[in-house]
């Protein structure tokens, strides 16, 4: 059974940078989509940026040009560089895989991390 765990989060300040990290855990195909997710309280979890299997990327409007996700291969962790860090960006972010070779929907994914929390302070 393949494990996802995310690691980086933390509070910054408006303006501030963070990388995230998701490390798997048992056998995967590593040209399966990832994707990045976020969810703050009261809000549905909404997809913040996702990584297709041909290198294909997708972001959410709200953070084009401030997030960049990217795989190293050898490792197969993900990464979520995220810069200008907003108040707004504040919530508990997971990584999670659909086990498909193409992103789709947020209802396609089957495996989540357990989240690490991003705390933007104005």
């Amino acid at each position: 059974q393949v494990q996802l765990m995310e690691s980086g989060g933390g509070s910054v300040q408006t303006g501030g940078s963070l990388r995230l990290s998701c490390a798997t855990s048992g056998y995967t195909d590593s040209r399966y989509c990832m994707g990045w997710f976020r969810q703050s309280p009261g809000k549905e979890r909404e997809e913040v940026a996702s990584l297709g299997g041909a290198g294909s990327t997708r972001y959410a409007d709200s953070v084009k040009g401030r997030f960049t996700i990217s795989k190293d291969i050898a490792t197969n962790i993900l990464h979520l560089e995220m810069n200008s860090l907003k108040p707004e960006d504040t919530a508990k972010y997971y990584c999670a895989t659909n086990e498909r070779y193409s992103c789709g929907s947020i209802s396609g994914y089957k495996i989540w991390g357990q989240g690490t929390q991003v705390t933007v302070s104005s």
